[in-house]
C-alpha cells in the first residue's frame, strides 16, 4: 500500500491507530521514514517517562505526563519562520520541538500505552487535551490547566477581540479531525516553504479525511493556480462556489471561473 493508503487503513482500526496514521502522513513527505520502526522506538520515551510519573491514579496522570516530557525537553518550536519540521511527526520526536497538535499526538499516543485517560480538543488556533470529565483543558506544551477563562484569554490571543468562546471549543474530537487538522497545518507550512508539490499532497488529504469547508477548497485552488494546472483550479473553485453563502464573496468566486474559461488549459 501507498502511505496514503496505510494512513487511510489505519484509521479504520478499532480503535483507530491514531499515532501510526500520522507517522504514515510523515512518510508521504520522507521516503526513508518506516513508521513501524518509529513505533518501536517509542518504547524507549515511554520507559522514560514512566519511570518519573508518580504514584497516583490513571486518571490524575495527564498532567504528570505532559509535565514529565517538558522535563525531557519536548517543547513547542517557536522558530520563524515556521517550518514543516514542527508538523511532521518522525523529526518533531528527534527535535523534540513541535506544534502543539504534534505534541499533542506524542503524548496521547503515550498516554494510550500507559493506559492513561486523554482525548484531543479541536480548539481553534492551539490543539488542546483533556481527560474525559475534567472542568478544565490541558496544553500540550507543558501541561498547564486551562478553565474557561483561560481559554477564553487564549482564544482572544489568538484571534483578537471579535472571538467569542463557544461549547464547541472545548469538545473532544476524534482521530479523522486530528489528521485533518495535521494536514492542514502542513498544507500551509509546506505553502510558506513554496513546496508547492508537498502541500498540494497535504491538501488532497484534508479532502478526504472529512468533510471539506470552503477554505479548504479555496487552498487547494490556490496551489493548482501555483502549479499553471488551470483543470484543477476550476474544479475546485466549483466546488468552493457551491459552498459559498457570501455574495460578494460568490461574485469573486464567479468572475475568478469566467477568467479562467478564457485560459487554455496546459494539462
Amino acid at each position: 500500500m501507498s502511505p496514503r493508503q496505510s494512513c487511510l487503513a489505519c484509521l479504520e482500526r478499532e480503535p483507530p491507530a491514531l499515532f501510526e496514521a500520522a507517522l504514515w502522513i510523515a512518510a508521504e513527505h520522507d521516503s526513508t521514514l518506516q513508521p513501524r520502526q518509529v513505533l518501536g522506538e517509542l518504547h524507549g520515551l515511554q520507559q522514560q517517562v514512566d519511570a518519573g510519573l508518580p504514584s497516583l491514579p490513571a486518571r490524575e496522570l495527564a498532567q504528570p505526563l505532559l509535565r514529565r516530557l517538558g522535563e525531557l525537553d519536548f517543547h513547542e518550536d517557536e522558530a520563524q519562520p515556521p517550518a514543516p519540521r514542527a508538523a511532521l511527526l518522525h523529526q518533531v520526536l528527534r527535535r523534540r520541538r513541535g506544534q502543539p497538535l504534534s505534541l499533542a499526538l506524542i503524548a496521547l499516543e503515550l498516554a494510550r500505552r500507559l493506559a492513561i485517560p486523554l482525548q484531543g480538543v479541536n480548539f481553534p488556533g492551539h490543539f488542546l487535551l483533556r481527560v474525559p470529565g475534567a472542568d478544565h483543558l490541558l496544553d500540550p506544551c507543558g501541561g498547564r490547566r486551562l478553565y474557561p477563562r483561560d481559554c477564553r484569554e487564549l482564544l482572544l490571543h489568538q484571534f483578537g477581540a471579535r472571538a467569542e468562546l463557544n461549547a464547541g471549543h472545548l469538545q473532544g474530537c476524534d482521530a479523522h479531525a486530528m489528521l485533518q487538522r495535521l494536514s492542514r497545518n502542513l498544507r500551509q507550512l509546506h505553502l510558506q516553504a513554496q513546496d508547492y508539490l508537498a502541500a498540494l499532497k497535504d491538501a488532497e488529504r484534508v479532502l478526504q479525511l472529512g468533510a471539506p469547508s470552503l477554505a479548504d477548497h479555496l487552498a487547494r485552488a490556490d496551489l493548482y493556480r501555483q502549479l499553471d494546472c488551470p483543470q484543477g483550479e476550476r474544479f475546485d473553485l466549483q466546488r468552493a462556489l457551491l459552498l459559498c453563502d457570501d455574495a460578494a464573496q460568490r461574485l469573486q468566486l464567479g468572475e475568478r471561473l469566467r477568467r479562467l474559461s478564457t485560459t487554455p488549459a496546459l494539462h
